[in-house]
């Protein structure tokens, strides 16, 4: 079964984990990593004969044009990422829009296609920012991969549908939603396959969950990861232990993981994976 893999491309210093001690104003003044962190990346999967999904945060488009385009050159989906990482929920809805707006017309500039997917910043639309949908319909979007149907501190739906699906908006207009991969366990949803998920558990348990998706409940996984997982040597930055634990706990074993998945598992991006729901 082709399974979707998906890279959300930012540097260390965007995440939410850092925003109480890195404001965005001071973004600037890091070290940016992420340029070469990709072409790692790229490098990888195109030894892996992979090709993948890539959500681009506008802001790192525009500083790094020729690093979108080489994503787009060799093949892969580029997707929206949004454009300063805020959470959509700490938005109002028009400065969602502006900034969406901004992010996906940078991205169609660099690309010279549009740009159909969005996955939003620390997968904040949550039961609280539902009304983000209706905006990225209005914006020209064809999906989002934003909703987790898990239980956690800065997001999640728990009780939203696991699987790929259509959401239904006003005036007549729908999305399609391809929520991130979960497993049932003792009755609730639990997170597998990306990001700190993929670094915490061992990658037994990883290859466990994608085959159970697989081959039992015969959907596809979205594998996702961050090109700064992919650095164990990036700058340490000080902030909470629970910040510091999720952010840096076995960087130094992703690169052999990820590979680990190339090989077990088949991948592609996301409008490959879901080219019929994309039809409906």
């Amino acid at each position: 079964m082709l399974n979707a893999l998906t890279i959300d491309v930012e540097d260390y210093y965007h995440v939410s984990a850092f925003e109480s001690v890195i404001p965005d104003g001071d973004w600037d003044r890091y070290e940016s990593r992420v340029a070469a962190n990709t072409g790692r990346l790229l490098d990888l999967l195109d030894d892996a004969h992979t090709q993948a999904t890539f959500f681009v945060l506008g802001w790192v488009a525009e500083r790094e044009p020729k690093l979108a385009k080489e994503i787009h050159r060799r093949g892969h989906e580029i997707a929206c990422h949004g454009y300063s990482h805020k959470r959509i929920y700490t938005q109002t809805p028009a400065q969602f829009r502006e900034e969406t707006r901004r992010a996906k017309r940078v991205l169609e500039a660099l690309t010279g296609h549009p740009i159909l997917g969005y996955r939003a910043a620390s997968y904040s639309i949550t039961a609280d920012s539902l009304w983000a949908l209706e905006i990225l319909a209005e914006e020209g979007f064809h999906y989002d991969s934003s909703i987790y149907p898990i239980w956690h501190d800065r997001y999640g739906i728990p009780g939203h549908p696991r699987f790929a699906h259509r959401i239904h908006l006003q005036n007549h207009r729908s999305i399609a939603e391809f929520p991130l991969s979960t497993i049932r366990l003792a009755g609730s949803n639990v997170p597998v396959a990306g990001g700190g998920y993929l670094r915490l558990f061992p990658y037994a348990v990883t290859r466990l969950a994608i085959r159970h998706l697989n081959n039992t409940e015969q959907r596809p996984a979205i594998v996702y990861l961050h090109p700064w997982e992919m650095d164990p040597h990036q700058p340490r930055i000080y902030a909470g232990w629970l910040s510091r634990l999720r952010h840096y706990t076995n960087l130094h074993r992703m690169h052999a993981r990820l590979q680990c998945l190339l090989r077990d598992f088949s991948f592609g991006p996301l409008r490959t994976v879901y080219a019929d729901q994309l039809l409906d």
